[in-house]
């Protein structure tokens, strides 16, 4: 009997942590109060906030929907933590359930322990959440540039250690060109990796700025964006044409937009008429598509 040869590009998702822990296993000393894998109550007033975390932007309304759950059905996967001299514990990964039982008014939380160095508990924490489909680009990008200049690892090895591939993380890094304002745009969820990407392709900050700014006031797409792009680069062609500025859209509409971006970190565009429309979710490659899917369909 045969059987389906695995997705090994599925497979790579979450190797990369798993690839860390053994390596930290491998110098920890024997604990006697339950270091070693299995889980313990510890309680969440013990534990401090990692100083080495890399996500930026909580979405507070996910946090009390998992803080809901966690209430009904308590904390499903442990976090991990590692022990501090003075009797406490520091938060290696696992913040948003750490924060979320503090919300839900847990006393304690299961934990696995974990005797790291800073340099390891710091390259486990970008690892794990880099592995997360939850990070907007800035974040990601940051969380690799970390891991390089920190960790001197090169981009194939970022790649093996979190499941992605090399082209990947060279485009998330390259995001780190862009303004600075350019940059908070995209980590709103303003402008999505697509827009960010496409703008790269211009040389002056300047240049960027503008065309950002105007992508913005035109609601322009993506493939919009890539012809507009190409316009400013090669003014004799016929991508020069200008864009036609999108309808008015009503305020309540464009709130609502704006939300489902800065949730999903994607282009999101809504076409309403009279209560009836369509909500249109633009994604640049399959890794962005299965985010969405796994977003859309978490319980």
């Amino acid at each position: 009997m045969s059987t389906a040869a695995p997705d090994t590009k599925r497979r790579a998702l979450g190797k990369g942590l798993d690839s860390l822990l053994p390596r930290v296993q491998a110098v920890a000393a024997p604990d006697p109060q339950g270091e070693g894998g299995k889980p313990r109550e510890i309680p969440v007033e013990m534990i401090d906030r990692n100083p080495f975390q890399t996500r930026m932007h909580v979405d507070e309304e996910q946090l009390a929907e998992l803080a809901a759950s966690i209430t009904a059905n308590g904390v499903v996967q442990p976090i991990l933590v590692r022990p501090q001299p003075n009797g406490r514990f520091q938060l290696i990964a696992g913040e948003r359930r750490w924060r979320a039982s503090e919300l839900a008014g847990k006393k304690t939380i299961p934990a696995i322990l974990r005797q790291v160095s800073d340099e390891q508990a710091m390259e486990i924490t970008i690892v794990e959440n880099l592995q997360r489909a939850d990070l907007n680009p800035m974040e990601q990008a940051r969380a690799f540039e970390r891991l390089s200049r920190e960790f001197h690892m090169t981009q194939e090895q970022m790649a093996q250690r979190t499941g992605k591939d090399r082209a990947s993380v060279a485009n998330f890094l390259r995001l780190l060109k862009l303004p600075t304002g350019v940059q908070t745009r995209v980590e709103t969820g303003v402008l999505s990796f697509g827009h960010a990407r496409t703008l790269l392709a211009l040389e002056h900050a300047e240049e960027i700025e503008k065309a950002a700014q105007r992508i913005v006031a035109l609601s322009l797409s993506v493939r919009q964006t890539e012809s507009y792009v190409q316009g400013l680069i090669n003014p004799e062609s016929k991508a020069k044409k200008e864009p036609k500025p999108a309808a008015t859209v009503d305020p309540n509409v464009r709130a609502a937009q704006e939300q489902l971006q800065r949730a999903l970190g994607m282009k999101v565009t809504i076409e309403d008429k009279n209560g009836r429309g369509k909500v249109i979710i633009e994604y640049a490659r399959l890794e962005d598509f299965d985010t969405l899917v796994e977003q859309l369909t978490a319980k």
